[in-house]
């Protein structure tokens, strides 16, 4: 996922790595928030698959500074990771899911609208394995309040899914 946000950002604009890690906390900061020891090596795999490209300059106080920019590939590298299949494990689906969504806008209509009808299948899934639970194994009290409040997670994430559907069709 790190490196999802990360190509989302430079797809924006031209950062230093202080830069990444800013815009994404600034922007990501209550579904994730990154360390330096995870943007780093994740900008080092990024440079060598050849998705982001550096410029190094010195500051006006004589100090290096690397400047980090999307190319084409890691443009089509963005959308791959925003278009590729859900997280099979519920935990991570949602906040997963709910980042792909916030990066959305640099997908086309068709792929927005693919994006929303993948994840609206999952979540559909989670949501029939969670009843499925509640109606087969008549948990005890406080599992049953957890598994009531997913219910109501899922169906609200699927409304916002159909939203983001109908805004895209209009």
């Amino acid at each position: 996922m790190i490196e999802l946000l990360i190509l989302y950002e430079l797809s924006k604009k031209v950062l230093t790595m202080y830069g990444i890690s800013k815009e994404i906390h600034l922007m990501f900061s209550v579904l994730t928030t990154p360390s330096y020891g995870t943007i780093k090596p994740a900008l080092t795999r990024l440079e060598s698959a050849g998705f982001v490209k550096t410029q190094k300059t010195m500051t006006v106080g004589g100090r290096p500074s690397t400047y980090y920019s999307i190319t084409a590939g890691g443009l089509n590298e963005l959308k791959k990771l925003l278009l590729a299949p859900p997280q099979d494990n519920p935990v991570q689906f949602l906040t997963s899911s709910r980042i792909k969504l916030a990066c959305a806008d640099v997908l086309n209509n068709e792929e927005q609208i693919d994006l929303f009808r993948k994840l609206k299948v999952k979540a559909e899934n989670i949501l029939l394995d969670t009843q499925n639970i509640l109606n087969n194994k008549k948990p005890e009290f406080f599992p049953k309040l957890v598994f009531d409040n997913l219910i109501c997670e899922y169906k609200n994430f699927i409304s916002l899914l159909e939203g983001f559907k109908n805004a895209g069709n209009n």
